[in-house]
């Protein structure tokens, strides 16, 4: 398999962009949305962003509208709540979908890399008890889910319901660093 990153997606200003510019650095992939409660992780990426940005980290969101409607708004609506709401500076790309037949290709090379979400059962518990049918596996399972590449192109994949401030996804990043 070529390197997840071995592609071109456009921005959050509609601008194309090559991934494999990131290639060689600590990269995390999210899947954001603007309407879900897990919304506020924009925060402590927003933070891990500024913390670790100079040593090589970079986070990469993708807003996707695949979880109960959570991403409605335009490219643009994104851009503004983003900015205004969590000052988010990290890069931002174009609205895309990360589930099912129509997925991205950088969700199915991630997906490809790393099909198995560790702890999935808590998060399709979580969402069960809002009434909420999640994805069968291997896919995303909802809003936030993570996917970190290192340098050398090994992808490692935490739940939604991991936090940007969890010490396993962090000991992850300062590894790879």
């Amino acid at each position: 398999m070529s390197h997840p990153l071995n592609l071109t997606v456009n921005n959050i200003q509609g601008k194309s962009v090559d991934l494999s510019a990131y290639q060689g650095k600590t990269v995390l992939v999210v899947n954001v949305a603007s309407k879900c409660g897990l919304t506020p992780q924009y925060e402590g990426l927003e933070a891990l962003y500024k913390k670790y940005h100079e040593q090589g980290l970079e986070i990469l969101g993708f807003p996707a509208n695949d979880f109960a409607g959570q991403e409605p708004g335009s490219d643009e609506d994104i851009q503004q709540f983003c900015s205004l709401t969590y000052d988010v500076t990290f890069p931002m790309f174009s609205k895309i979908v990360v589930t099912g037949e129509d997925k991205h290709p950088l969700y199915k090379n991630l997906i490809e890399a790393a099909p198995v979400t560790p702890n999935r059962d808590a998060m399709v518990n979580m969402l069960a008890g809002h009434k909420i049918e999640a994805t069968k596996a291997p896919e995303v399972v909802w809003n936030f889910e993570k996917f970190l590449i290192t340098k050398d192109g090994k992808v490692e994949r935490f739940s939604p319901d991991v936090t940007p401030k969890d010490d396993a996804l962090v000991a992850s990043i300062e590894a790879d660093l």
